[in-house]
């Protein structure tokens, strides 16, 4: 019995050592966790819910030649709460929720202030330190939330966090949208986004975040936080009245014609700058929008507008000029096994080459350049090459389609090779690159490289210009220049072109009516579509700008390039020459002008009335004084008639000034978009039309 209990008290004593030994040893595990490895251990912990994370610096705008945007970075904020911030107080709190509520529920508008006190109870029962209260706010926003209550304590105190993202948008929605461009993660670079990244994106800024409770990261106001730096600014060529012009111009032929697609470009001749840039393509629902730079970044086959790299082969080598005589063979001519045919039946007899380029006879062009390439085809491509066609542009943007011009050891040369390509098959250029060769004809040979972009700012002040660059000093000599532009006047004033010729200037280019093969199909007859362009340059006797316009695919039967291309290219060149006063010529006044009468803007009674009264003008003005009235000049007075307006009929305001005809239109319900200075010269509605509320009329002023 005596053993047992020395038995039992011995192994109670061992498991007393063992329990001490073991406390012991633990005890001594955390005094060298703490003061051995503590550092250590510290450090891993910070690394594991701390670290240094990026801050998106502000990207840099892309502006017009004139400064207006065309795209910038709009900073949005999303908003969080550190619910558990020192001084928020259960008293702060409690006494402020009411009234922080009913401030956030009146900005935002987005639920009850009810539904606010409910949700920030919540995150302050739950200890949230990084609650999320509201996404993509608005800067002013954001201002107007720092002094609601709570929040106005200051930016530690109050618990407000504010992360800023940045928004892209491009100002003026579609225009220039694919030229402009864009960055998206995972996609090639588009445009000017992507080809000036490196100037835009500025550079990141660094923050110390700490990991909180469901794995959100939470910033720290750290001594290290780098600022981010913004990007730099790029200045454009891109003129914003003309491309505005351009597009709806092309918008409307493309919808009037039912096509396909289509592509605008203006430039400027003495430097190369794209001043406006236009690509439409319609969309399953019917809608045109900017899918493509097909502009600059697809090839097809040019047909017509070639012609003028033939003829001007053809006076570079001395084998012509343009009194020489060209039978046309009735209009049509054989090529091996294949029969090329003129657009006008019968032909146009025997003529000079200045008619056949004019009014762009097949035979005429293809019988000459075969006559005298055919035993050296190679001859005419390398000369049209000299020409500057079928080199790449080098843009200063990514995508420029491929030029393709056939040389005669391709395995594709056939006998109908030479006379195909002389009037544009066989061959394909952008076009950009057709706009490149005749803005060097219009430059005296000079061959400029388009230019979109003149030059990178840092916070306004100009860092890095891009200047003009020239391709080729001289493409031609100077004769065959001459006579090139000789024969471009010719076609607007006496060719296919007639339709394009302006009182007041003179306009130069070629028209271009290419037939597009059906995919699986060639140019079986009737499966071939068409592509209608007309490309050419103004004034024709001092150029100062060039222009391009390509439809494809128009329908409705009406395919011919100067009902479908020319009226784009006029209306662009109408613009353009309406909004340059040096382009007008001087004019002549007559002896007597002094004792001439203004014309006077249609508008309001009173108001006319005072301006008469004020410059002494003698005028008749109407008995009956309608609130508007319009005037004619006559050798002795000005007459004025009333104007009368129903209220459901689109009213006339064609001669009136912007200001009088933006009341009367909008008094009516309707939507306005203006085009231009000036009085009105063009309504988009018809005088007399049922008003639409909510309608959009366009009115050009000039």
């Amino acid at each position: 019995m005596g053993d047992t209990r020395k038995d039992i008290l011995f192994r109670v004593y061992i498991v007393f050592a063992f329990i001490c030994l073991f406390g012991g040893a633990i005890i001594f595990k955390v005094w060298h966790l703490q003061n051995v490895e503590g550092d250590h251990w510290r450090a891993m912990a910070d690394s594991v819910t701390t670290k240094m994370m990026n801050i998106e610096p502000a990207r840099g705008n892309i502006y017009a030649t004139d400064l207006s945007p065309l795209a910038t970075s709009v900073p949005v904020y999303d908003l969080r709460v550190d619910m558990l911030s020192d001084a928020i107080t259960n008293e702060v709190f409690n006494s402020k929720v009411d009234s922080l509520s009913q401030a956030l529920a009146g900005l935002f508008r987005d639920k009850p202030a009810s539904e606010y006190k409910r949700m920030l109870r919540e995150a302050r029962r739950d200890g949230e330190r990084y609650y999320l209260l509201k996404r993509d706010v608005s800067h002013s926003d954001l201002q107007k939330v720092k002094k609601f209550p709570i929040f106005k304590m200051g930016r530690y105190k109050g618990g407000l966090i504010a992360d800023q993202k940045n928004k892209r948008i491009k100002t003026n929605d579609m225009l220039a949208a694919r030229t402009i461009g864009y960055i998206k993660e995972g996609v090639e670079p588009v445009g000017i986004e992507g080809a000036f990244d490196k100037y835009l994106k500025g550079r990141e800024g660094f923050r110390m975040m700490q990991r909180i409770s469901g794995n959100v990261w939470k910033p720290l106001y750290h001594e290290n936080e780098v600022e981010p730096e913004e990007g730099k600014d790029v200045v454009t060529t891109i003129d914003l009245n003309l491309q505005d012009v351009a597009h709806h111009s092309l918008e409307t032929q493309l919808m009037k014609h039912n096509a396909d697609k289509g592509c605008a470009i203006l430039m400027e001749v003495q430097t190369g700058s794209v001043l406006a840039i236009t690509n439409l393509k319609r969309g399953n629902d019917g809608v045109y929008r900017e899918e493509f730079n097909f502009g600059m970044g697809e090839s097809t086959e040019p047909g017509s507008t070639f012609k003028l790299a033939s003829i001007m082969a053809l006076l570079e080598d001395g084998y012509v000029d343009l009194d020489d005589t060209i039978d046309t063979q009735g209009g049509a001519i054989r090529y091996a096994n294949r029969v090329m045919k003129d657009s006008h039946e019968g032909g146009y007899g025997k003529t000079s080459m200045q008619h056949v380029f004019e009014v762009s006879s097949n035979v005429g062009i293809s019988k000459v350049v075969n006559k005298y390439y055919s035993k050296n085809p190679q001859a005419f491509i390398d000369r049209v090459r000299g020409f500057g066609l079928g080199m790449k542009l080098d843009l200063q943007i990514p995508g420029e389609g491929r030029p393709f011009l056939k040389n005669t050891d391709d395995k594709y040369w056939s006998k109908v090779s030479l006379p195909y390509i002389s009037i544009g098959y066989e061959c394909s250029f952008t076009p950009l690159q057709v706009l490149t060769f005749y803005n060097a004809v219009a430059n005296n040979g000079r061959m400029m490289r388009p230019r979109f972009v003149k030059e990178i700012r840092y916070h306004g002040q100009v860092v890095q210009e891009f200047k003009p660059v020239i391709l080729k000093d001289s493409i031609a000599s100077p004769a065959t220049i001459s006579k090139a532009r000789q024969v471009l006047e010719g076609v607007v004033e006496r060719g296919t072109a007639t339709n394009l010729k302006h009182a007041q200037y003179k306009i130069a280019g070629k028209t271009g009516t290419a037939q597009i093969a059906n995919a699986n199909e060639g140019y079986k007859v009737g499966k071939v579509r068409h592509q209608a362009s007309f490309v050419g340059y103004f004034p024709a006797d001092n150029p100062r700008y060039s222009c391009i316009v390509v439809v494809y695919a128009p329908n409705n039967n009406v395919y011919y390039a100067a009902s479908v291309a020319g009226p784009i290219f006029k209306e662009i060149a109408d613009k353009v020459y309406a909004s340059n006063p040096e382009l007008h010529k001087e004019l002549k006044l007559e002896e007597d002008v002094e004792h001439n009468l203004p014309i006077v803007k249609a508008g309001h009674f009173k108001q006319t009335e005072k301006v008469l009264t004020a410059l002494s003008i003698p005028a008749k003005l109407p008995a009956s004084r309608d609130n508007w009235i319009a005037s004619k000049s006559n050798s002795e007075t000005l007459d004025f008639a009333g104007m009368k307006f129903r209220h459901d009929q689109v009213p006339n305001v064609l001669g009136m000034g912007l200001r009088d005809a933006i009341y009367i239109l909008e008094s009516r319900g309707l939507q306005v978009r203006i085009v231009g200075r000036g009085q009105v010269t063009r309504q988009s509605i018809n005088a007399g039309s049922k008003v639409e509320k909510g309608q959009e009329i366009v009115i050009q002023l000039g």
